[in-house]
């Protein structure tokens, strides 16, 4: 055995159906009694449920969260959790939230408790991507990781099907990426492989049926151990264009990784093949495909073009995601990403490796 380096997160994780009730006891053991509620616009019924399990400890609501968490939001609701005399953070939802939490928490050192309601993942890691003047950015801090997690399957069981398909599809690139990562670890290839096997058998169920349980509590499970293994290892050429395309294009977070996992791990198997055997194996045959297949078969969108991009931009968002290096398992400059964007916007399947 090779030696190798592993920091687990330090979250506390509630997992079950019905754990959302457990939300109050969770604030009272981070000895907090000012809660504020952070939601997005369309999710205020749930939030105000959060209210209600919080009780004579709910302090405020701000459902403004967008997505990639612009600092003038963020700014606006740390104003706001200062007039209301915030001592602890909840954030239910999605990754919009759930970064918007993060980000007060970053600022002011406020605890951070998050009820995720779909697969998205970020709840488990120490990374915050934010937009200001039209790029985003990435902070690595231990300070961002959330203290508690709260995963209730039945939060998910009414996520309607395409977003379900999509934010699963989003959490698989972490356990994808995390396989070939320069600080990979035996620990986080088994995390990873877990979670890509976990949330492929609970989007297949979902999928046949929206109201499968054993589906949405797979799905969930899978989500918690892709995010895990996002917050342990980094990232490479998959995440670095998802943040061009969503911070510098405004594209619609968990779609364009839905789209754009099969062509990055397509592109980046052929040099690390055996690194990626795990998804060879989880999804039976070549990795590129073998996703562009499943995620088909499922329902997602292929294309960027079926999001909204406009064709044009292709060059543009290919010059921003090579604009500064970064690590990647194979080499690429801004042609093939250029390519490979195209692709993606048509709608067409990775091609194999002998192609």
């Amino acid at each position: 055995m090779n030696h190798f380096s592993y920091k687990a997160g330090a979250a506390r994780i509630e997992f079950g159906r019905g754990s959302f009730a457990r939300l109050r006891d969770l604030v009272s053991d981070l000895a907090c009694n000012r809660a504020v509620v952070l939601a997005t616009a369309q999710q205020t019924e749930i939030a105000q449920s959060a209210q209600n399990h919080l009780g004579p400890t709910a302090a405020g609501l701000y459902a403004r969260a967008v997505m990639h968490t612009p600092v003038e939001v963020t700014e606006d609701a740390v104003a706001y959790c200062d007039s209301v005399q915030a001592d602890c953070l909840i954030s239910v939802g999605g990754g919009s939230t759930t970064g918007l939490g993060k980000a007060i928490s970053y600022r002011t050192g406020l605890p951070h408790i998050v009820v995720p309601t779909t697969y998205a993942g970020s709840e488990v890691t120490p990374i915050l991507g934010q937009t200001e003047g039209g790029l985003k950015t990435t902070i690595n801090d231990p300070k961002v990781l959330p203290n508690a997690v709260i995963y209730d399957p039945e939060l998910t069981d009414s996520l309607p099907l395409k977003m379900s398909v999509v934010s699963g599809l989003n959490a698989m690139a972490h356990a994808a990426e995390a396989l070939y990562a320069q600080n990979r670890n035996p620990i986080s290839t088994v995390l990873a492989t877990e979670g890509l096997s976990a949330m492929k058998d609970g989007l297949a169920l979902i999928a046949t049926d929206p109201n499968s349980k054993p589906g949405r509590d797979a799905a969930l499970y899978g989500a918690w151990l892709c995010g895990t293994v996002l917050g342990q290892v980094g990232m490479a050429l998959h995440h670095k264009i998802c943040h061009t395309l969503g911070g510098s294009f405004n594209m619609p977070h968990a779609e364009t990784h839905a789209v754009m996992l099969p062509h990055t791990i397509g592109y980046n198997a052929q040099a690390v093949p055996e690194l990626l055997k795990p998804i060879a194996r989880v999804f039976d045959g070549e990795p590129g495909p073998a996703l562009f297949n499943y995620a088909k078969s499922i329902g997602s969108p292929v294309a960027l073009k079926d999001l909204g991009f406009n064709e044009a931009d292709l060059d543009r968002a290919a010059s921003i995601a090579t604009s500064n290096p970064y690590w990647n398992p194979r080499p690429f400059d801004e042609a093939s990403v250029r390519e490979m964007l195209q692709n993606a916007f048509d709608g067409a399947a990775p091609p194999h490796a002998t192609e």
